[in-house]
Formats: C-alpha cells, structure tokens, sequence
C-alpha cells in the first residue's frame, strides 16, 4: 500500500467518524425524543422506531441493508464496503453513546436536529461513503426508469412525509419536513454544494493511463480533447490529451484518489451539472 493510499484511508476514517458523531448526536439529542423524524432512510427508521419500539440502531441496520445491496451494483464494492462500516458505526454509536437531550422547543429541534444530521451525511460523503441510502436509491431508478436524480429523491420523501402525517400528526410531519430541509442545505453545505452529476476535466502528462483506469476502476464514460501546454514557457505548444467525464458525487472520492495514485500532479477541475442526458456517465457491470 503506497504513502497516498495510507493517506487517503486515513482521510476518509477521521471523515467518517466525524460525520457519525455528528449524525449521532442530532438523533439522540434532537429528533428520536421528540418524535421527528427526517426524510430517505433514516426518516424511515425513525417512524418505524415510533411504530414498532424496536431500537433505532438495530432498525438502521435493517432498513440500509437493501439499500448496501443496491449501493455494490450501483457504485461499487469499495464504496458499500465503506458504507457498512459507517452504517454499523452509527449503529454502535446510538446504542452505546447516550447524549442528552439539548432542547424540546420544536423548532429548534427541527433546525439543529436536522443541521447535526445534515453535517453527518455530508461528512460521511466526504470520507466516501452514505449514512441512508436514499441517493442510492435516487441514482438507480434514474438511470432505469428515467427523470432527474432529484426529482426521484424529492418523490421519495414526499411518500415518508405522507405517511409520516398520517400515522403521526400532521404538525408532526410539517416540523419533520423542516428538519430534512436544513439537513439538505447543510449537507449540501459540507459537501461545497455539489450537485448529483459532477463534470470534471483532468489535465495529466498521464492521460492515456489515468484515461484507461476510469474506465476500468470507475465505470466511467470518458472524452479526450486535444489541448497545448502553456503553463511552462517549455511546456508552451506541447500538445496534451485533456480527459472530460461525468460522474456523480458520490464517486467525486473514488476518482480523486485513482487519479492521485498515477500522477500525484495531476490538475483537476470540477463543475457542477444539474442533470445529464444521452451518452454514457458509467458502464454497467464495473464495480
């Protein structure tokens, strides 16, 4: 295992273990003794934990786990594997950690409960990995069914939402839907407001290797375009083949560090794109 690998494990470990914490606080302290929930899996859990009495972190595990499954086929081994581990983290981390209740005012639950748990996911990302599995779920039918990533994420919560104002209240379901909202723009705050597809151009005296294994390790639809050094007066005219692919933000970690491992110096841009159509953002059957 090479120097950047080891950094990179370690990287992703202390983001992990922060996003955890974080996620665990806001449900211990905020939402789960006041009765709110937020949206995708963790929302379900959540209103089953108020159906059934079984314990949240034992329901955490069994609801993600269909979702673990998806998340192989849809991004990848490394990434479910990581994935697991955060999910059982959490798990541990709610039943053994008791943090106490901050407040009971609903609206401030509803903003810090969903800020802690926003930060929680997005943290979680940036080590490479997802506390709830909604995304997940979002990206697969996006590319089965069709529509944008965020229009299934958005149809999703409406259905938890439903039931959770049927089977709670709807004063309920409107604080909860306060909750996900400020977990959404916190999240998207953690994660510098990456959207669901990510264009990214790489700039590598590598590019034929870098261009083979994003399409080897990542699954990658990739595009060459011919470009000129000039950052160097030596390099000036040099020709260069610039590398252009689409990737969602969920992979943003796992291309970074294949593109570090073969040119440390590689110079790298990303932009955010709404939603994408035709073409080939990744191939089936690569994990």
């Amino acid at each position: 295992m090479t120097k950047n690998q080891i950094t990179g494990l370690i990287k992703d470990g202390v983001f992990m273990l922060a996003g955890v914490a974080a996620a665990a606080f806001g449900l211990e302290s905020f939402l789960l003794p006041n009765h709110f929930i937020d949206g995708g899996v963790t929302g379900i859990s959540l209103l089953l934990v108020h159906l059934t009495g079984l314990r949240l972190s034992v329901l955490i595990l069994l609801v993600n786990l269909p979702f673990l499954l998806l998340g192989r086929i849809v991004i990848g081994r490394r990434f479910a594997i990581k994935t697991a581990l955060a999910i059982t983290l959490l798990a541990i981390t709610i039943y053994s950690v008791h943090f106490p209740e901050v407040t009971e005012d609903k609206l401030l639950v509803s903003v810090f409960g969903g800020f802690f748990l926003g930060c929680g996911i997005g943290l979680s990302m940036r080590g490479g990995s997802v506390l709830d599995g909604t995304e997940v779920l979002a990206i697969f039918l996006s590319r089965k069914v069709g529509a944008k990533v965020s229009d299934w994420v958005i149809l999703i919560n409406i259905v938890i939402f439903g039931f959770a104002a049927y089977l709670l209240s709807i004063e309920q379901a409107l604080y909860s839907l306060l909750t996900y909202i400020v977990a959404s723009k916190a999240l998207d705050f953690v994660i510098d407001g990456v959207e669901e597809y990510t264009g990214v151009t790489i700039i590598s005296g590598q590019s034929d290797v870098v261009r083979q294994a994003l399409i080897e390790e990542l699954g990658s639809g990739v595009t060459l375009y011919r470009g000129r050094g000039g950052y160097r007066a030596d390099a000036a005219g040099q020709e260069i083949d610039i590398i252009y692919t689409v990737i969602t933000r969920l992979e943003i970690s796992k291309l970074t560090r294949i593109v570090e491992e073969i040119d440390g110096n590689a110079f790298i841009t990303m932009s955010s794109i709404n939603d994408t159509r035709g073409g080939m953002v990744r191939r089936k059957g690569v994990h």
